[in-house]
């Protein structure tokens, strides 16, 4: 391993490496942008601005072409530490560490004060979802969301060239830029806090609790319908009876294919040459299609 380039260390950059060929790297992560941007929603958009406004030179063109091709083959994010494999253009992969500066204990519960006080903030935190104005209330408490000077991120990677950073950790930085747009919360893992330590902070401070609601008795058909019992007897259970007629009117295929995976989202580090939902997409339609036909033709 290359001694670390540490948080208050300084820019290395003492040797000029020419440009080389990485070796084809099998099963590796694929930056699912082909080309322009990464990143979707506009908290990975300003992680990838945050890094090209350090002016890092052109190791950070390199680094996403190495991102594109799937060269990296693992990452893993703990609390203010990222580790990852690169394969570059030696046999063996590169090793990739990342420290992050972690906002300290006090930080946290401050924010989590700050925002219990955003009655909106603290809504989409807990749907999931990280709000366009977060950075304000982050400065409001003497706070940053991503790191705000080179220096906050300490990497090491065992490759030869000492530039901080070399074309394989940031190509780690702009996979970990798509990672985000899936879950937001990674951000705040980075800095040193889990998702669920955070919304229990939150909730601590008073946010997101639903008000308790009276519920009227059922009356009526939809009591008549709870209160229906069970079969009394296995034999008769198993046997089931007729189908009514009516449960085959206005029968139709979802408008919205593959809803529970577009529910549950993008799949983590996702290595395959295309979207994982535009890859099944197709078979959950066929699926439908064939459903229906059985169901209907079973009348």
């Amino acid at each position: 391993m290359a001694r670390w380039r540490d948080f208050d260390g300084e820019y290395y950059d003492w040797h000029r490496f020419p440009k080389s060929t990485p070796l084809e790297a099998k099963g590796g992560i694929k930056a699912q942008s082909r080309r322009g941007a990464f990143g979707e929603s506009w908290w990975a958009k300003r992680w990838v601005a945050v890094l090209e406004s350090f002016e890092i030179g052109a190791r950070l063109g390199r680094g996403r072409s190495y991102a594109r091709r799937g060269q990296v083959l693992s990452i893993t994010v703990e609390k203010g530490f990222i580790k990852a494999a690169v394969q570059g253009s030696r046999p063996k992969p590169y090793a990739v560490a990342i420290r992050v500066r972690t906002i300290p204990d006090k930080g946290w519960k401050k924010l989590a004060g700050a925002l219990s006080r955003e009655a909106l903030f603290a809504a989409k935190l807990l749907a999931g979802e990280m709000p366009q104005e977060i950075e304000r209330v982050f400065r409001s408490a003497d706070l940053s969301l991503f790191p705000a000077r080179l220096k906050d991120l300490a990497t090491e990677c065992s490759c030869p060239d000492w530039s901080n950073p070399c074309k394989h950790i940031a190509a780690v930085y702009y996979l970990l830029g798509e990672e985000f747009d899936r879950d937001p919360f990674l951000i705040f893992k980075m800095r040193g806090m889990e998702r669920e330590e955070f919304l229990a902070r939150l909730g601590a401070a008073g946010a997101g609790r639903p008000r308790a609601e009276a519920r009227e008795p059922a009356t009526g058909a939809a009591a008549a319908q709870a209160a229906e019992p069970l079969a009394a007897t296995a034999a008769e259970f198993w046997a089931g009876s007729p189908i009514p007629e009516a449960v085959f009117e206005g029968v139709e295929a979802a408008e919205a294919s593959a809803a529970l995976p577009r529910r549950l989202g993008k799949f983590p580090f996702w290595r395959g040459r295309e979207p994982l939902l535009k890859s099944i997409e197709p078979l959950y339609s066929e699926a439908a299609s064939r459903g229906l036909e059985l169901f209907l033709g079973g009348r």
